[in-house]
């Protein structure tokens, strides 16, 4: 239940960060800002002012980033209650050799079902 939980809290993060990445301006986005006229910025220093959008981006992916760790953690859990169940780890089973070509029974030939001259002629037109 509680992994169901942070499967869907994982993907909702994921897809929120996607949206509010795409919503956001780059820092070069205006046009005017290489002419002088994004000097307003430098009030807040060379990176400007930190938005909304730019917070709750932050926000989103500390919570992405515990959920990622969260699911681990089960994906742990559910491997080690895997093998003590009793089946073997993937990783340490054996190969099993297939048998050669030669020990494969050769069948022995058999004659046609029909010969050549049994086929009757067409008709002639």
């Amino acid at each position: 239940m509680l992994e169901t939980v942070i499967v869907v809290l994982h993907l909702l993060g994921a897809i929120g960060i996607v949206v509010l990445v795409l919503l956001q301006q780059g820092k070069g986005a205006d046009a005017g800002a290489s002419f002088g006229s994004g000097a307003s910025a430098t009030v807040f220093g060379s990176q400007g002012s930190s938005t909304f959008l730019s917070k709750f981006t932050g926000i989103l992916a500390a919570a992405f980033f515990i959920t990622s760790l969260g699911l681990a953690f089960f994906a742990k859990e559910k491997a080690d209650a895997l093998t003590q169940v009793g089946l073997p780890d993937p990783a340490v089973l054996e190969v099993q050799q297939k048998p050669a070509v030669e020990d494969v029974p050769v069948l022995e030939e058999q004659a046609p079902a029909s010969d050549a001259s049994d086929v009757p002629e067409a008709p002639e037109q």
